[in-house]
Formats: C-alpha cells, structure tokens, sequence
C-alpha cells in the first residue's frame, strides 16, 4: 500500500515558476543555517527568487516515526497550510521530502479534507539535487574545491526517492574535486532520526562502519545531502581523531576554489 502512495505522488517535472519556496530541514534551521544559506545563494546565482516562510516548522517526521500518527497529523495539517499554495517547494533533506512525499498521504488517507491536498503538495516538493538536476537540469554551479570527495547515501533520500546519480554528477563538476566512492556508500550511517538515541550502541557501530569506510576512501572531506547523517558522520570522525571534514552539498556547490 506504501508503494502504491508513493507512486500517486512521483514529482511532476516541469521547469517551475519563480519564486521557489524553501523548507528548512530543522537540523539546518535550528544548528546548521549555513546549509539554508548555501541553499539561497545557489539559487540567487541561478537567478531564481526564494521564498523562505517564517513560521514553518518541523513535517512531523519524529513523531509520526515514534508512532504518534495524531501528533503528526497536527503538524502535516499545519504544513500543508503554510505550504499549500507555493507552487514549488524545495527543502535540503531527503528525509523530510520523503515524508512530505509518500507519508502525509497515508497519513491522511481517511481524512476527506487533507488527503488530496497530501496527495497534490508531494508532487510540487523536491529534493535540492533532484530539483536542480532533474527539474532545472543544472549539473554545473560554477563551484570550485581542491580536494578528493567522498559521497554518502542517505537512505530515504537513496531508497525512498531513489536519488543516487543527482548528486555525483553535481560533485562531479565542481572544479579541482577528485570523487572517490567510498566501500558500501549506500549502508545507513546510524543517524536514523530518533534510532540513535533509543539504540546508542547499535548507532554507534552503524557509524564505526561508515567511517572506517569513509578513511579508507582517502577522502578529504564527506558529502550528503541530509545534515542528519553528517552530523553523526561528523561526530564519528571527531571520536577517532580524524580530519576528514563534512559538507552538505549545497555548502559543496557555493565555494569559490
């Protein structure tokens, strides 16, 4: 039945009206705002006007993960609200998108009001690199970085909105990068939400992994397009001792070299 939702709700690609309404990821908004103003100068350089609403807050995500279907349903309304009538929305996470996407409409699949409006939002919502490559189909932002990259998948970015070769093709033409894939780029990093404080121990060796895979890459820095996973990343790399960097993606796109 999930796939099923999730079908109904595949993205309409077409190239889109200006302006472009922004959500936040609240990872970015609350620790990490120069994610959000990456993400504002990529699309100013494209000539693209944002719109950024004050009073949006979190999809609902955590709650609807922890089971709280009510508690989630009260922040996807309000989302919808807020959102309703943008006529493209962007966010930086593919977490939230995937949530947006293919959960509000079974969230609401027994409410008359909010199931269409669930149904119509997740097919104006996207990804920033499935935005930019599929939608606009910019590969090259003019960005500049010496250094060997490593990309991270995110899983619901990877497994729920199938974004995978976005990504790559935007690092690769960044001037002076060398990609390197690092061993078992796909495997969860341990983040997973709230899955890392309920099981500490497991996330933590979920994140031993990725970042022995991530060293042994020789990579300079880390890529991902979720600040979730690089914040776990990052801490990781911070418990060994390692240098090894982390960039969301869209801090990747906006350096100068």
């Amino acid at each position: 039945m999930q796939q099923t939702a999730a079908t109904h709700c595949r993205p309409v690609l077409v190239f889109p009206e200006r302006p472009v309404t922004l959500f936040v990821q609240c990872l970015a908004d609350s620790l990490y705002p120069d994610v959000k103003k990456a993400v504002e100068k990529i699309f100013d350089r494209l000539g693209i006007d944002v719109i950024c609403p004050k009073d949006q807050t979190c999809c609902g995500q955590p709650a609807f993960n922890a089971g709280y279907r009510k508690e989630a349903g009260k922040t996807a309304a309000r989302f919808i609200e807020i959102f309703g009538n943008a006529e493209t929305i962007v966010c930086p996470s593919g977490s939230c998108v995937n949530m947006v996407r293919h959960h509000y409409p079974l969230l609401f699949k027994n409410d008359p009001k909010y199931h269409a409006k669930a149904v119509d939002l997740g097919r104006r919502i996207f990804e920033l690199t499935e935005f930019l490559v599929d939608v606009l189909t910019v590969t090259d932002l003019g960005a500049a970085f010496s250094g060997r990259v490593t990309y991270h998948d995110s899983c619901h970015l990877l497994r729920g909105l199938s974004v995978r070769t976005q990504p790559r093709r935007l690092i690769q033409n960044v001037k002076g990068v060398v990609l390197v894939e690092m061993k078992d780029s796909d495997r969860c990093c341990g983040f997973g939400g709230s899955f890392f404080l309920k099981y500490p121990d497991i996330s933590r060796a979920m994140a031993a992994d990725k970042v022995r895979n991530i060293v042994d890459s020789g990579a300079d820095v880390v890529v991902g397009c979720d600040m979730g996973c690089l914040m776990r990343i990052q801490k990781q790399l911070i418990r060994i001792g390692s240098d090894i960097k982390t960039l969301h993606i869209a801090q990747l796109l906006t350096m100068a070299g």
